[in-house]
Formats: C-alpha cells, sequence, structure tokens
C-alpha cells in the first residue's frame, strides 16, 4: 500500500470515529440547552367564521343561477372577469381553483356580523389521563386575558370517556375559572363525554349533545391484579413496611385483607361523594339518586334526565352563531423537547437493527 492510500485509509477511520463519538456528544449537548431553554408552546389564532364564510364562497362560486354546475372553462372565464387576471396556473381544473379561492377569499370587517361579540372555540379530546389539560388550561388563560365579562362566550367542544381522577379534576377546574370569570360557557358534546368527561361538561352554563353522544357514568371504578398466590405457590417471599395504617391498602404482592378492601370501597365512595356533590353545585336540578349510578344514556334520553339542556351538534350551534359573534378558534400546541423528538427516533432504530 502506497502512502498516499495509508494516508487516505487513516483519514477515513479518523473521520469516522469523529462522526461516531463527537456527533452524539454534540447531540445530547445541544439537546440539554434547547431543553433548558425555550420550552414554551405557541398559541394558534383561528377564525371560523372566515372559513365558514369561504367554504360557502367557493361552493357558490361553482353554481349557476339556476343551481347547476359550472364548467371548468365558465369557472375560468368567470374568475378573469372578477380579477382580470384569471387564477394563478390556471389549468381549468375546478378543484385548483377551488383551493385558490377558499385562500383569496376575506371577507369585511364586521361583514355578516350584528355586533362585535366574540365566541372563543376550544377543544378537548381527552385520554385516561387528560392530558389535554396542560393545553386547555393555556388557552384558557389567554381567552380569560382578553374576554370580556357578560359579552363573550366560551365554546368547548368536548370528547372524553373519563379517566384518572385528579386529571379531570383539573380540567374541570380550568373550566370553572371560566364561569368565575363571568363569561358564559357553551360544552358540546357529538360522541361522548362519560365520567370524567362528564365531570368537565357539567361546569357549563350549557351542555348540548348530538343525539346518539354518550353521557354520564358519574360514577368512580377502582381495580387491582394481585400476584400473591402465585408467589406463594413458588416460595417467594413479598416484603413491604408502612408508617401509617392506611398508608397502603390493596396491594399488588402483598396479601390483602378484608379490612384493607373495605378501606379501598370506603376511598371509592368518598371520591365519588364529591363528583356528586361538585355536579349538584353546578346543576342542582339534576337527580343526582337516578343519574349518579354509574350508567350512561344516549343523548336524547340524558335530555329527558337533564344531564344535557339541548339536542344539538356543535357543527349546527356554530354555523348558526356565525352571524351574531366573531368565532375564534384557539389552538395551543407545546414545543417538543429535543430529547421527546429523538428518543421515537430510537426507538424506530432499535426496531430497525433487530430486524
Amino acid at each position: 500500500m502506497s502512502p498516499l492510500q495509508e494516508y487516505a485509509l487513516f483519514f477515513a477511520k479518523s473521520v469516522t470515529i469523529v462522526a461516531v463519538v463527537l456527533i452524539p456528544i454534540m447531540a445530547v449537548s445541544l439537546s440539554k440547552r434547547r431543553d433548558q431553554g425555550d420550552s414554551s408552546g405557541r398559541l394558534r389564532v383561528r377564525r371560523l367564521d372566515d372559513v365558514f364564510r369561504a367554504r360557502e364562497a367557493a361552493i357558490r362560486a361553482q353554481l349557476k343561477e339556476d343551481g347547476g354546475l359550472l364548467s371548468a372553462a365558465e369557472v375560468e372565464k368567470k374568475e378573469k372577469d372578477k380579477t382580470g387576471t384569471g387564477p394563478p396556473q390556471a389549468r381549468g381544473r375546478l378543484a385548483e381553483w377551488t383551493r385558490s379561492q377558499l385562500t383569496r377569499f376575506r371577507p369585511k370587517p364586521g361583514d355578516g356580523h350584528k355586533g362585535a361579540r366574540r365566541i372563543y372555540v376550544l377543544n378537548f379530546r381527552g385520554d385516561i389521563r387528560a392530558r389535554a389539560v396542560e393545553a386547555l388550561r393555556e388557552e384558557i388563560t389567554a381567552m380569560l386575558a382578553v374576554a370580556r365579562p357578560g359579552e363573550d362566550e366560551a365554546v368547548l367542544r368536548l370528547e372524553s370517556p373519563g379517566g384518572v381522577v385528579p386529571a379531570y379534576g383539573l380540567a374541570a377546574s380550568q373550566l370553572a375559572r371560566v364561569r368565575d370569570a363571568g363569561v358564559h360557557l357553551t360544552v358540546c358534546v357529538d360522541r361522548v363525554a362519560a365520567s370524567g368527561g362528564y365531570l368537565m361538561a357539567a361546569v357549563a352554563d350549557r351542555i348540548l349533545a348530538a343525539p346518539f353522544a354518550l353521557v354520564g357514568s358519574i360514577g368512580v371504578v377502582g381495580a387491582l391484579p394481585n400476584f400473591h398466590r402465585w408467589l406463594k405457590k413458588h416460595d417467594i417471599d413479598f416484603e413491604q413496611h408502612t408508617a401509617g395504617t392506611y398508608k397502603r391498602t390493596l396491594t399488588l404482592f402483598g396479601e390483602n385483607t378484608e379490612e384493607d378492601r373495605q378501606k379501598f370501597r370506603d376511598d371509592l365512595e368518598a371520591i365519588h361523594g364529591q363528583f356528586k356533590g361538585f355536579i349538584h353545585h353546578y346543576r342542582p336540578q339534576l337527580d343526582l339518586e337516578r343519574t349518579a349510578t354509574g350508567e350512561f344514556w344516549l343523548g336524547e334520553r340524558a335530555l329527558e334526565l337533564g344531564l344535557v339542556d339541548q339536542i344539538q351538534t356543535s357543527d349546527d350551534y356554530l354555523m348558526k352563531r356565525r352571524h351574531e359573534a366573531i368565532l375564534l378558534e384557539l389552538h395551543f400546541h407545546r414545543r417538543e423537547r429535543w430529547s421527546q423528538r429523538w428518543l421515537p427516533l430510537m426507538e424506530r432504530l432499535a426496531t430497525w437493527i433487530r430486524a
């Protein structure tokens, strides 16, 4: 091997070592710096009434006076007559013209509105841990900074089957902030608001539900597997030491007594009692003896029981209100930390290596 080839091989090895060792170290260092830096999020505001009106205009633009549909050539000519230039990169395709029309359509300020009232639209799609509460609290904080008590309204499109008690208790408390501030709160349930989801909905001044939405499930459940007999069968000892009579009741690996089970049931009853008390505070007209049984009902039956106030979808409600108020949809998106972005990539890489 010539000296030049040896040097080239040495250089290639050096570059490989730098790439394998230094680049990961630099990436970790950079991720830590970014994690310690700006970890906040971004609040996005969208004019829903603009969106509705733009879609309406886009459809109307395709129609003839007699209700028929314009051809692609007629659409292009109509656009040229309006602007003098025609749609950008017009190719005679109806779909392309529709997209450009949606982009260009801007209603005049105040056009179609009877007043300056604002409706803030929030969305909550809950899982068992109610992770969406982090975005909800930021959206509500921003809204309350500008909302006018007694004039503006908040509309929450809610979907949740319930979950962990503290998380949904916090979510309901965030909605209570809206009512305490004097802003009218409407909750729309299109699919499901059960258990913790209904705990949130009950805070509203008014609850709307779709005809087949699932509503209710005012109850508490607790479940825990126990492996004590399996451990005993395999001669495995398990030790647990506590200070305080009820520091632990039911356990995964210890032997559960009837006293432990009764304490666990008492705790569930206490939580259920607070659940009912919270709902009674906001909906005193509700017959809790009939409805706080853990059952759920479809929208129309829920209306008969007083769980909701009206049968209506969120789409219908907002479409009707768009002529009398400005609809502002709020969405808070928290920036993911670099470490959170790297983890899924590393997991996929590990899967690829194993394959």
